[in-house]
């Protein structure tokens, strides 16, 4: 028996299946349902999906200029080198796009639109002889003056419209409230381009059997590539499938497709066997795409008691010219603190650099390293402690269009972190402790993203043995996808949780929420609820009793005095039920976000200028947590994240050339174990009834966002050095004090 269930979130969620069934499998910090596969390393990633003889390798070639044309491709050499196949020289193939709203790769026309822009393909029986004759490919290039720096083109940056957000968003007159406020503070703060610097490095196999591709890939939105990957090769969609059941890390680069899965398509088609690609640690970098550097002026008056009038944020970002993609920095300050005048703008300038896109917490990452910054300065002019300023202006509802929180614990998290890491005993003014050569201090920032839902459909399958099977082509890229959906569906279905098996990451299954945004357990979550709504609504018409008056515990069915096997109720014949979830009214009429606070203690070598940070607490909120252990463990990452993003992580671009000169994971200065302390995350309980079926919201951006802030404000009170060009190294924090002397 097939059956559909549809959900759409149009009113506020009671209490669910979730809270009465007792089966207290959702929320607990269980471990990972893929972990031993992962462990003992029989977890299939893209790039050994298909082994064997009959493989062949495909290498990319990419240009060494950054703008110019292409005059001629000559393959000769590379195609008579021993056991090369084929060159793959393919325009559209060239430009393909890893954002994922260009769902039509548009043909670069000959030219070269930044450095490392994939050109063309070898294909040969090894990968070392496809690489050694990617150097043979003789390409004659026309070099063109481009534009590499995005402080030298700011001034030409214009409005890109909308894209993540409207790249405007004005209430009242901010420049008059400004200019009237009784305390003022005006800044400007920069962040450097970014790199995912995911594990696994962006890989492909692809393989044709007639007209019918099967791609196996490293990505994290396989119902959207798909239609990607068709329109790169013109053909239907109907004729693609993207299988892509374990992903090694993403952090947005990998939400749309990148060049090797159509170099691969395309390799392949030509020689008639499956192809592999796998990019270079280097290409990655180089042709990928990258977190936009961004110059952000933040404006704040406030009375002299501290209540803000004027907040504006305005921020310039670069992209190539053909894409209006920008970085929306100013999202979290939209709503976060209250002020009846308000700006947030973002303008874009063109660049000739890697294609610019999301990156984990797009926005919040680095937009809030600023705004948080700004808070605390602020404050301190006010003469006000960091934490007293923020609550006194917590807004009643949203302060943009006046929509009412659908929850917001943000006042809960400021007094639970103060408390837990004794905020009352920090130093109180800079340099005012020390331990031997080592300035000691302390800070806060505040953390906010907002919770965004997206349509999700998942089946569920309950069989005659007892045991179910949830199937979806949403992915699992380190977040603990597997076992969340796992937990919800033994929640539901009164079953152990090893009587449930999860499948994902394959286009053929019914089309999920995909990995970004902090949508994906939430949404897919969802229609996993839903689906198993269904089961046990025909459960109930089976048993003849309303749903509402069932329990199903331990594999078993109690409706009134009566108790039977989940197993005895389906019969011969499995029920099958996909489940349809879609956001509502609810996310039009409430404001939904997800809220938390970081605490971080450092210490800064009053010789070298060093940074060691020694403490670091989160407190969030993000409604009801799935799984204790992998909620926890986003938290870990948004953390480590974030101490990146304060103070190493820097994409060097050559202004001259465009080329990223540190472009691998020697140079390209990501935390490692010495530089991260002993994590601490709190979970607040909560739930947000507005949200979703599973009263949860998002929590793996919400990680980052802040972080960072909270980090260099510790930096401040431990050396009274402000530094607003990040990250915030060593040479910056002894230049600081060269200043102060």
């Amino acid at each position: 028996m097939s059956l559909s269930y549809d959900y759409k979130m149009d009113k506020p969620v009671g209490e669910t299946r979730l809270d009465r069934n007792g089966q207290n499998i959702i929320g607990r910090a269980l471990p990972r349902f893929e972990g031993p596969l992962k462990v003992s390393g029989t977890a299939k990633y893209a790039y050994e999906q298909i082994v064997g003889r009959n493989v062949a390798y495909g290498h990319l070639v990419t240009a060494p200029i950054g703008s110019g044309k292409i005059k001629r491709i000559d393959p000769l050499r590379a195609l008579s080198t021993k056991g090369v196949l084929h060159v793959v020289v393919d325009d559209k193939a060239a430009r393909a796009s890893a954002d994922p709203s260009d769902s039509k790769p548009a043909a670069i026309k000959g030219e070269v639109n930044y450095h490392g822009q994939p050109v063309c393909m070898v294909v040969a029986e090894s990968f070392e002889i496809a690489r050694d004759a990617a150097r043979l490919v003789d390409i004659e290039y026309e070099e063109t003056e481009g534009r590499y720096d995005l402080f030298a083109v700011a001034d030409e940056a214009y409005d890109p419209g909308e894209q993540q957000m409207p790249s405007t968003v004005k209430k009242g007159d901010v420049d008059k409230a400004f200019e009237a406020a009784e305390v003022q503070f005006e800044a400007t703060y920069t962040t450097p381009s970014q790199n995912s610097s995911a594990m696994e490095p962006h890989a492909s196999i692809a393989s044709w059997n007639g007209d019918e591709l099967t791609l196996y890939g490293s990505y994290q939105l396989v119902s959207t590539n798909v239609g990607q990957l068709a329109a790169a090769l013109g053909i239907s969609q109907s004729k693609v499938r993207i299988v892509s059941p374990y992903v090694g890390g993403g952090f947005g680069s990998k939400l749309g497709i990148a060049p090797e899965s159509v170099f691969a398509a395309l390799g392949a088609k030509a020689v008639d066997r499956p192809v592999k690609v796998a990019l270079t640690r280097q290409q990655v970098y180089q042709t990928t795409v990258r977190r936009t550097d961004t110059i952000q002026r933040i404006r704040i008056g406030c009375t002299k008691e501290g209540r803000i009038t004027a907040i504006a944020h305005n921020t310039i970002c670069g992209n190539l010219a053909e894409n209006p993609v920008f970085e929306p920095a100013g999202i979290s300050t939209v709503f976060l603190y209250a002020g009846e005048n308000r700006e947030v703008t973002h303008r874009k300038a063109d660049v000739n650099v890697l294609l610019a896109a999301s990156m984990r917490a797009p926005g919040e990452a680095v937009g809030m390293l600023a705004l948080e910054n700004a808070v605390d300065e602020m404050a301190e002019k006010l003469g006000l402690d960091p934490i007293e300023f923020r609550k006194l202006n917590e807004p009643t509802e949203d302060p943009q269009d006046g929509l009412p929180f659908s929850s917001r614990k943000l006042l809960e998290c400021f007094d639970e972190g103060a408390k837990r890491f004794d905020w009352a005993s920090r130093p109180k003014t800079p340099m005012s402790r020390r331990e031997g050569e080592w300035y000691i201090g302390v800070g806060m920032a505040a953390a906010s993203r907002k919770n965004m839902l997206q349509p999700s459909s998942a089946r569920v399958t309950l069989s005659p043995d007892g045991t179910a099977l949830v199937e979806t082509d949403m992915t699992d890229i380190g977040t603990g996808t597997y076992t969340i959906l796992q937990q919800i569906a033994a929640e539901m279905l009164g079953l152990p949780r090893e009587k449930v098996e999860v499948k994902l990451g394959d286009s053929a299954l019914p089309q999920g929420a995909g990995s970004g945004g902090s949508w994906g357990a939430n949404s897919s979550g969802s229609s996993v609820f839903a689906a198993c709504e269904g089961i046990v609504a025909e459960i109930a018409k089976r048993l003849d009793v309303e749903p509402d008056d069932m329990t199903l515990k331990d594999g078993t069915v109690i409706a009134g005095n009566r108790q039977r096997l989940v197993s005895e109720v389906v019969g011969r014949a499995p029920i099958v039920v996909t489940g349809n979830f879609k956001p509502g009214k609810q996310y039009q009429t409430t404001h939904q976000a997800s809220y938390g606070a970081h605490f971080c203690e450092v210490a800064v070598n009053s010789v070298t200028g060093e940074t060691r940070v020694r403490r670091l607490l989160s407190v969030v909120a993000a409604g009801r947590i799935l799984n204790e252990k992998t909620a926890t463990s986003q938290c870990y990452g948004g953390q480590i994240f974030g101490i990146g993003g304060a103070l190493t992580e820097e994409l060097i671009i050559d202004p001259r050339t465009g080329l990223m000169v540190n472009h691998d994971l020697a140079e390209y200065h990501v935390p490692v174990n010495a530089d991260v302390p002993q994590l601490d995350v709190v979970l607040l309980p909560e739930r947000d009834h507005a949200a979703s079926p599973l009263a949860s919201k998002g929590i793996g951006e919400l990680a980052l966002s802040g972080v960072g802030a909270a980090v260099t404000n510790a930096i401040y009170n431990a050396t009274g050095v402000r530094v607003r060009d990040y990250p915030m190294t060593l040479d910056k924090v002894l230049a600081g004090w060269a200043k102060q002397r």
